[in-house]
């Protein structure tokens, strides 16, 4: 991939994944905030774009098997990859953090007053993105897949040319869920536990920091990948 500083970011991380380190590293967000270029993102970061071009290619010459599967992949079978893969994984972590969360406040909450409002994000964050997800499952990814059942010569079972609306939904709470994220990380320092912290609160702020990283790829497949290519096949269909 040629790349240069009007190269969107989230298209950098969609053509290999192994580049999301890189950018995470320089504070660039390159998936709810995926869609600038490498000259903005160096902006807003305050970063020499002369510095950060050639530690992109240099990532770039290594090859990511797994985002040239996810490039291959048709739309319904990736809608069916990120609800296997990513939204399994948030429904199956949310009740071990909430539990343990509100374990951290009972506990530690006396020494570290900051628990209680992480607790507090990740509950609002729990709620939010379980809904998030129900709407992608019930109407967002079924519209999907009916389209590439048209596109494979199907039935024309649904009116076409209302994908933009959900999805521009389903970007801005996506953002929502980013900024509320980097709250938590920013009053525990990382998701790091403190000196005085026991395995409990070790574990669980490695969930946490595990279940971030994950939310992380999961926008990115959605937002930079199967967002983009709906809009682009329903444009096709319609025209």
């Amino acid at each position: 991939m040629d790349i240069n500083t009007n190269t969107i970011v989230g298209d950098i991380v969609r053509s290999n994944f192994k580049t999301a380190q890189l950018f995470e590293k320089n504070n660039i967000d390159f998936c709810c905030g995926g869609g600038i270029s490498v000259a903005e993102a160096c902006k807003n970061a305050n970063i020499d774009p002369k510095q950060l071009l050639p530690e992109i290619e240099q990532v770039l010459q290594v090859s990511d098997p797994d985002s040239r599967y996810i490039e291959e992949l048709e739309l319904d079978e990736l809608a069916n990859y990120i609800v296997k893969r990513h939204h399994s994984f948030v429904t199956e972590n949310i009740p071990f953090l909430k539990q343990k969360l509100q374990k951290l406040c009972d506990v530690h909450g006396e020494n570290h007053p900051e628990l209680f409002e992480v607790n507090k994000l990740f509950c609002e964050a729990a709620g939010n993105l379980t809904m998030h997800m129900q709407k992608e499952e019930m109407i967002l990814f079924p519209y999907v897949r009916n389209m590439v059942k048209q596109k494979q010569g199907g039935p024309k079972t649904t009116q076409l040319g209302n994908v933009l609306g959900p999805i521009e939904v389903m970007n801005l709470e996506h953002q929502a869920e980013g900024e509320r994220f980097e709250k938590m990380n920013s009053l525990t320092n990382n998701f790091t536990a403190p000196a005085d912290g026991c395995n409990t609160y070790q574990v669980t702020f490695k969930t946490l920091q595990d279940f971030e990283q994950d939310l992380h790829r999961h926008i990115h497949l959605e937002s930079n990948v199967l967002f983009k290519k709906a809009i682009e096949l329903e444009k096709e269909l319609t025209a």
